[in-house]
């Protein structure tokens, strides 16, 4: 079963995200970190330390911040365990720093290997993402960039997900159901 979760900011996305990840597991579960890790920025590190202090003793972390290369990588390792990514939007900033996509260059193919893991994968698996569609658009080049590109993303991921939730104010909302 391959969920894709969907949210805003704040929304509960993750917390919903690693709810189902656990009910779903067998085992243990891996959870794969985008987001850099914590810095100088305070509030950055309070959010990253919650996230960390949610996660049971019994699941392991991969940080794959510096290299979005390093999702694809995992999803396609040998060993098949339940995993969560969280979450697509740190996947896809580190894919166009490392692209240069700010400026126009492509991720496509980013994608298409990201998408191809995903659909590929053998065990339960739960992805976490920001649903961008939400808000304004934004008023930057850079940030017009990010939302068209994350937009595109999760609809590839939605396409192959068995199930669709979008987290508003904590409460999940089914989009997709398996079918």
């Amino acid at each position: 079963m391959r969920t894709l979760v969907l949210g805003g900011i704040r929304s509960g996305k993750s917390r919903w995200a690693e709810a189902a990840v656990e009910a779903a597991a067998d085992g243990p579960v891996r959870y794969l970190a985008t987001g850099p890790a914590a810095d100088t920025d305070p509030d950055w590190s309070a959010r990253v330390a919650a996230h960390r202090g949610r996660r049971p003793a019994h699941w392991s972390t991969v940080e794959c911040g510096a290299g979005s290369d390093d999702v694809v990588r995992q999803l396609g390792a040998e060993t098949v365990i339940a995993t969560l990514l969280d979450d697509v939007g740190g996947w896809l900033t580190a894919t166009m720093d490392r692209r240069g996509a700010w400026s126009g260059a492509p991720v496509d193919s980013d994608v298409d290997e990201l998408v191809d893991a995903v659909a590929a994968f053998a065990a339960p698996l739960v992805l976490v993402s920001p649903e961008v569609g939400l808000t304004v658009v934004p008023a930057t080049e850079a940030g017009r960039r990010f939302a068209d590109a994350l937009g595109t993303v999760n609809q590839r991921l939605a396409a192959v997900c068995d199930r669709v939730v979008l987290v508003v104010a904590g409460q999940p909302v089914t989009v997709k159901e398996p079918s």
